[in-house]
């Protein structure tokens, strides 16, 4: 019997912590709030503006986020990702050019455990699949060694594989890409508050005042609740869990986040792992990263990045903060 999960939203969680922050705040936000959600990347994503009363500037980040997503889909026959792994060529845009050199930088980071060339096992799995199932022991043996980054090359503008069979997938670090240029965007026509959720990957763009951040929730595993809360300003939050997508397959539980070496979902005792940081792009990249390191490997790999602050959690729901990450947060249980 498969049973397919049913995801709950972070935005959902981060929506109801504004609201209850806004309703409670003795420094309420100034009026010109504007906010507006849209179905693009693959999820629904929530654009909130708190100094600018202006739809079209939603509407401009929204159709930024469709030409983000036509470049670096996977999914996309004609994105240039795809044209990429079927070959069709090797030059791109600079965009693309510099997502995926910034993903070469966390899979060696990683030592490989993080790896934008998984796509052979990611589209075996299919996770988005209406029925996903178990793929055979032959099927992840032959994925899974068409896997290595160490293929992949990146000068100037050309991307070069060194085989036949090497295909990408920047699933892992797209959405925080695209939210660091929303933000860009965003600041360079004079915003100065406002939040981004692009599917629970959020971007903050100032905080609820001059001296207080936005109240973000951390969502309780397999929940719709939170576990606790984190104040931020000018930052980003992003979480990689086992709950975001799974299937049920014989009683036992399969999720998303998959082992690069053994080609099936990581099982390390990790529910979650949540970056926030500066970078939207650094935090999704390190949120998976440090999910495939494991609790020990994963809080070393994060308190060597200056400015960057994780919340792990295990499979007995027990919070792990990584070094200064409760003065440097604020966090709230």
């Amino acid at each position: 019997m498969i049973k397919q999960n049913r995801q709950f939203s972070p935005v959902f969680l981060l929506i109801l912590m504004l609201f209850l922050s806004n309703l409670c705040s003795c420094s309420p936000i100034k009026s010109g709030k504007v906010s507006k959600s849209d179905f693009v990347l693959n999820t629904t994503a929530t654009i909130t503006i708190y100094d600018k009363k202006d739809e079209k500037l939603i509407d401009d980040c929204f159709n930024l986020c469709r030409k983000y997503e036509s470049l670096l889909s996977r999914t996309i026959e004609d994105s240039e990702i795809s044209l990429l792994n079927s070959r069709k060529t090797s030059l791109v845009s600079d965009e693309t050019a510099e997502l995926i050199s910034q993903g070469l930088y966390f899979s060696r980071l990683s030592g490989g455990s993080f790896d934008i060339t998984i796509e052979p096992l990611s589209s075996l799995w299919n996770f988005s699949a209406k029925s996903p199932s178990l793929p055979s022991e032959d099927e992840i043996d032959e994925a899974k060694s068409r896997i290595g980054y160490e293929a992949v090359t990146v000068t100037g503008n050309t991307v070069t594989f060194e085989n036949e069979y090497t295909r990408l997938d920047l699933g892992a670090i797209a959405k925080g890409y695209v939210a660091e240029k929303v933000k860009d965007y965003l600041v360079s026509q004079g915003v100065e508050r406002a939040i981004i959720n692009l599917g629970g990957n959020v971007q903050c763009i100032g905080g609820k005042t001059d001296k207080s951040g936005f109240e973000v929730g951390i969502q309780r595993p397999f929940d719709s609740g939170s576990i606790a809360g984190v104040s931020i300003s000018d930052m980003s939050v992003v979480t990689s869990g086992t709950y975001e997508r799974y299937f049920v397959e014989n009683g036992k539980s399969y999720h998303h986040i998959l082992d690069p070496k053994t080609g099936y979902p990581f099982e390390n005792g990790l529910l979650s792992v949540t970056i926030i940081g500066k970078s939207s792009s650094y935090c999704d990249a390190l949120s998976t990263a440090c999910f495939a390191l494991g609790k020990e490997e994963g809080m070393e790999l994060i308190n060597d990045m200056d400015g960057y602050y994780a919340i792990f959690i295990t499979d007995d729901y027990k919070l792990h903060l990584s070094n200064g990450a409760e003065t440097a947060l604020k966090i709230s249980y």
